[in-house]
């Protein structure tokens, strides 16, 4: 068996220029993901893509599709990358659901496309910190944290996750 489940749903972190349309898309691959994980040489681990979207056109029966296969998985450690406008919101829908698996959600506010910079970061942060032991629960890691997911929030105003304790 695999130590960890990646589920890759899209968002920022994935996304790239299609110049036939000139905007980012979200693509139905996993390359932004591969491109990271070559470099883990002794990660043992299970890549599942699923949903393909932006996180704000995310639905419940998506969320709830994410939710069947972790419960499904043998894994007890997922790691999710997922946009970044509604990974609150997943947080805490998979939080209701799951309890006996630790669970971090990540991802990038610029698609690792354009910068690979934060997205190599965020999702190298959520890896060493499952391969560490966690407690079961819903995390959240983006721009140096980990943190139970409802401890976390986006600071729109700035452009970066905060804690919050530090909202004021």
């Amino acid at each position: 068996m695999k130590d960890i489940l990646i589920i890759n749903t899209g968002g920022t972190f994935n996304k790239r220029y299609n110049p036939l349309k000139g905007e980012l898309e979200v693509p139905v691959d996993s390359l932004a993901v591969d491109s990271i994980l070559k470099y883990f040489y002794n990660l043992s681990y299970e890549l599942q893509n699923v949903i393909h979207k932006d996180s704000l056109e995310m639905l419940d029966s998506d969320r709830q599709e994410m939710a069947e296969l972790i419960q499904k998985s043998p894994q007890k450690k997922i790691l999710i990358i997922h946009g970044t406008d509604t990974k609150d919101k997943t947080a805490k829908y998979l939080e209701n659901i799951i309890s006996d698996k630790s669970i971090v959600l990540t991802g990038a506010m610029v698609p690792l496309s354009i910068d690979t910079v934060e997205a190599n970061a965020n999702f190298s942060m959520a890896l060493g910190y499952l391969l560490n032991e966690p407690k079961n629960g819903v995390y959240i890691a983006m721009h140096g944290l980990v943190e139970k997911h409802d401890t976390v929030f986006k600071n729109r105003e700035v452009g970066i996750f905060q804690k919050v304790t530090c909202k004021e």
